[in-house]
């Protein structure tokens, strides 16, 4: 990861955004980001490997870890942390626009120029709109997400055995997950952040449309 990049982007989402903005643009980072790149992805790293079943049958072990763990925990929480901040970005593309404009006419009309946006970064008109959509759509994908661990590992959890009798076992065989009560806290964690970032979401919505 180019980390110059990343600076470089998390400053200029730190510049065009409210209060509210940066809080939320810092848990993202600490809370989230750096807690999957550091530890969270380490403790899934042998979950299939580990995996352990009571049969020697070949494919069941396979065969009942693809059922009771469709996805992994580290690949939702990857895919999820990029939708969220994707919208961030859009904004900085807005802001970039309108200086992009703001220049051309400035080089076009010479003597004759007129300034359109004076602070380019100020939130109104479509920049405004630009800001309100990213809010909902990060607090919508944030609630998705949400809703798609509690489908698939019911109550957030992770049990420390399943039973399983798909075919090809022979019957009906214990499986074992490794360090279930290590990974239920990461689990508990990261649920418990989205949870706070949708709020602040919400909560940074609504005191834009009250400003304006």
């Amino acid at each position: 990861m180019n980390w110059g990049v990343f600076e470089g982007l998390l400053s200029g989402v730190n510049k065009y955004s409210t209060a509210f903005g940066r809080v939320w643009l810092s848990l993202v980072f600490i809370f989230r980001l750096l807690v999957y790149v550091v530890a969270a992805e380490r403790v899934w790293s042998d979950d299939h490997k580990d995996f352990d079943c009571n049969t020697l049958q070949p494919g069941c072990t396979n065969v009942c870890f693809d059922h009771f763990f469709p996805i992994s925990h580290i690949r939702l929480w990857a895919l999820q942390l990029i939708l969220v901040t994707c919208p961030s970005l859009l904004v900085i593309m807005h802001v970039a626009y309108r200086e992009a404009k703001e220049q051309r006419l400035r080089e076009t009309e010479g003597d004759n120029y007129h300034c359109i946006y004076p602070n380019p970064g100020k939130k109104r008109g479509g920049l405004w709109w630009t800001y309100l959509l990213s809010l909902i759509f990060k607090a919508g994908v944030d609630v998705v997400f949400l809703y798609i661990f509690y489908r698939f590992y019911r109550n957030y959890t992770l049990p420390r055995l399943v039973k399983c009798e798909l075919l090809p076992c022979p019957n009906v065989v214990d499986c074992f997950i490794s360090r279930p009560t290590e990974k239920n806290i990461f689990t508990l964690f990261m649920v418990v952040t989205t949870c706070v970032c949708v709020v602040l979401n919400l909560v940074e919505a609504t005191y834009l449309v009250g400003k304006r």
